[in-house]
């Protein structure tokens, strides 16, 4: 299965965690770090555009100023974010050069990737860095970024660059082999393939007591979710392997192998679906629920029961059952106090052509 999955890659978000970037003292592992990028520049000889996400500013920064806690005050996430990252990407820089490959930083904000045109920017600039022989090296602007310093962004960003392009392939290393059931016991085993990440699936993902990462487990599967759903398929496995990427494209079984979703999402539905935070939420019936889920209808006033948060028309919001289980992300043409005063009988509310089954 895997080896006719890779077959025809050609386009790789690869992911490296906190984790495998940094030594004890939460200092950027230059030894480590080479080996990760010896790696990456095989893939490139091959012709393979690659992508690198990166983790690691954030604890090689307090590796510099000599914090063993992750700060929890926002300016000192930030001072060690901007210290720490000119550190990571001059290391990549170094390493990348003596390979006679080209490095780019690429740092973006959650607000980049929401708004469309700045969307549609950061999309061409990426495929046009890979276009030119080049590797993004991307990260989360966490020095100015005041929203998004929290649990799991960058396992969720590189999901979201991952779906921005799309790629062929989502890599996420982190320190772990991959996501394991009954982590902890005597009878812990790695799960190989996973067919569609369900409820099941994410009560088997667990956050981490790294001092310098945040996530763990559970956001890497948040993230092979949403690259699922893009038409992406993600391998989880441990960076910390030598020769782990050749491995894993060769076909063999290291890591676990999130399938992607038969239904893939267009460019339009993917941005509805993945890079908002949505502003409030209409919780519908059932009726309403099969008639969007089943019969790919528009949703009408009628269906609507519940409204929640405050959204003018044109923005995002979830779409949720009785039990308040998202299943629907849209675009609204009506705002909450329009909603509220239910005198628009007949109006579409969410059109289906700006409507996304999660």
């Amino acid at each position: 299965m895997r080896e006719e999955l890779f077959q025809n890659v050609s386009q790789i978000v690869i992911k490296f965690g906190t984790g495998i970037l940094t030594d004890e003292n939460n200092l950027p592992d230059p030894k480590q770090i080479e080996q990760l990028v010896n790696q990456v520049s095989a893939l490139h000889r091959a012709k393979k555009g690659v992508i690198v996400v990166s983790s690691g500013a954030v604890g090689a920064g307090m590796g510099a100023l000599g914090l063993k806690k992750r700060p929890v005050l926002l300016p000192q996430l930030q001072a060690c974010a901007a210290l720490g990252q000119s550190q990571l990407i001059s290391t990549y820089q170094e390493f990348f050069a003596k390979k006679g490959i080209l490095t780019a930083q690429v740092l973006l904000t959650h607000e980049d990737l929401k708004d469309h045109d700045r969307h549609l920017n950061a999309r061409n600039t990426l495929a046009t860095l890979i276009a030119q022989g080049i590797v993004p090296i991307v990260n989360e602007n966490d020095a100015v970024s005041y929203t998004e310093l929290k649990f799991g962004d960058n396992d969720a960003l590189s999901a979201l660059v991952a779906s921005l392009l799309p790629v062929d392939l989502l890599v996420i290393l982190t320190t772990a082999d991959g996501v394991i059931e009954g982590f902890g016991t005597p009878k812990a085993k790695r799960l190989s393939v996973i067919e569609k990440v369900d409820r099941h699936i994410e009560a088997l993902a667990r956050g981490t007591s790294s001092v310098t990462a945040t996530g763990g487990m559970a956001t890497k599967v948040l993230a092979a979710k949403i690259a699922s759903r893009s038409g992406i398929p993600t391998l989880i496995a441990s960076g910390t392997k030598k020769h782990i990427l050749k491995h894993m494209l060769a076909g063999k079984d290291e890591g676990t192998l999130v399938l992607p979703s038969k239904a893939r999402l267009k460019g339009r539905k993917r941005w509805i679906a993945f890079f908002h935070n949505p502003l409030g939420q209409l919780v519908v019936d059932d009726g309403a629920k099969a008639a969007l889920r089943e019969n790919g209808k528009s949703l009408l006033p009628k269906g609507i029961v519940r409204i929640e948060g405050e959204f003018s028309k044109g923005e995002i919001v979830s779409i949720c059952d009785l039990e308040g289980t998202e299943f629907g992300r849209g675009i609204v043409d009506f705002s909450t106090e329009q909603l509220q005063a239910r005198q628009i009988p007949g109006k579409v509310v969410v059109h289906r052509n700006n409507l996304v089954i999660l």
